[in-house]
């Protein structure tokens, strides 16, 4: 009977046990902690939310691919930075054809360079401008500019081989597999704009008395195609690894950040106008600061007709527009430092702001010394590498000032 009655008593105790545990499993307490994402309970059946919760995006996945993307972004500075040596030492013309596979190596043997060589007198830019160089001349300008296309190469790797592999992984939430395929698409449009920009300097011109370059149109849209991959590629990357800040949704912050993003597009458009200073070689023609040859307004500035033509063509206006809209961002640049002191704002955001409004005066610092010296080479990319810095800073100020997500 004592047996009997134990028995009966243990099973009542475990069916009212497995009553209590279901009961619990519909508790507030339960349905709260599933809706967080938080529930470390396992429900019938045995599986746990944690294994389902490693194959999808998280706070390290999300850190190892913000890393990656302003590794890319790294990159990127390299190719442009790379790409305004190729352009100041006139290199970008050398190379008078292009395969993806091919080109990756160089010639070898002498009569392979002395074929490549060959090919390379046949166009304008020896005829015209070159017609006594030898040899080894022709291989430090060659080298220039199969540097830069096979950096290109590697930055297209370093996109497209990760991609394939978070992908895998599942690393990506679905608006950042939109975002990634954007980036690698815009890596292959980036090199094949940047083989339309050298043909335009490969083309004979009879009527043209002027030395061969490549199109400045072709040259900015390059150009810009590269400051836009890099953008996207920091921006992403930075939201990815800083966390928004909580900060007070009060009427000068939302002014603040109005006067961030229009300084960030200034600075954008600025960088932008100097690849038609570097097409049309306008630092060559008036070397001289505050004024242009004793004026404040030369008289060659609407020299061309129509009117429309000399922001793009007249090396003076050009010029001239690249001074304006230099001065501009710097004037800029100091009214948010000063605005951005008179407010409470995160540390992060005060040295981002800060260095930004140094930089600014630095690069105006080097593009006068660049202009007043004739633009020697080495000056000369630093100012271009300068403006990459800029708009970086721009960036980061645009991150650290940007909405909590909701």
């Amino acid at each position: 009977m004592l047996i009997s009655s134990l028995r009966t008593t243990i099973f009542c105790g475990c069916r009212s046990a497995g009553k209590s545990f279901q009961y619990s499993t519909r508790s507030p307490l339960r349905k709260w902690l599933l809706k967080r994402g938080h529930s470390t309970v396992t429900v019938e059946g045995g599986t746990s939310t944690s294994a389902a919760a490693a194959s999808v995006p998280n706070a390290a996945s999300n850190r190892i691919v913000g890393r990656w993307l302003l590794g890319c972004s790294g990159l990127v500075v390299g190719a442009i930075v790379l790409g305004g040596v190729t352009r100041l030492t006139e290199s970008g013309l050398s190379m008078v054809d292009w395969h993806l596979v091919r080109e990756m190596k160089p010639p070898q043997s002498e009569g392979e360079w002395e074929a490549e060589f060959s090919k390379y007198q046949q166009f304008p830019e020896f005829k015209i401008l070159n017609h006594n160089m030898t040899l080894p001349e022709f291989k430090f300008i060659f080298y220039m500019e199969w540097g830069h296309r096979m950096w290109g190469r590697l930055v297209g790797l370093a996109y497209i081989l990760p991609t394939i592999y978070f992908w895998k992984k599942g690393y990506f939430t679905r608006s950042m597999k939109g975002k990634v395929l954007g980036l690698c698409g815009f890596v292959f449009f980036q090199g094949l704009l940047g083989w339309y920009m050298v043909k335009s300097g490969l083309e004979e011109k009879p009527e043209s008395h002027d030395i061969p370059r490549v199109s400045q149109y072709r040259l900015s849209a390059h150009l810009g195609s590269a400051l836009l991959l890099y953008c996207a590629s920091m921006w992403t990357g930075l939201t990815l690894l800083l966390p928004a800040h909580r900060i007070a949704e009060t009427k000068k912050l939302m002014q603040l950040r109005r006067f961030a993003k229009g300084t960030g597009g200034l600075v954008f458009l600025t960088a932008l106008s100097g690849a038609f200073v570097a097409g049309l070689d306008a630092g060559l023609v008036y070397n001289s600061f505050p004024k242009m040859a004793d004026r404040w307004i030369p008289d060659d500035l609407l020299a061309f007709s129509p009117t429309l033509k000399n922001f793009f063509e007249n090396p003076t206006t050009v010029q001239f527009d690249h001074r304006i809209l230099g001065i501009t961002s710097l004037t800029a640049i100091t009214g948010l430092y000063l605005f951005s002191r008179r407010m409470m704002l995160p540390k992060r955001a005060k040295i981002a702001i800060s260095l930004l409004a140094a930089m600014a005066y630095t690069q105006v610092a080097l593009g006068i010394a660049t202009l007043l010296l004739y633009v020697p080479t080495p000056l000369a990319a630093t100012h271009q590498s300068g403006s990459v810095a800029l708009l970086s800073l721009a960036i980061w100020v645009l991150a650290e000032l940007r909405r909590m997500p909701k």
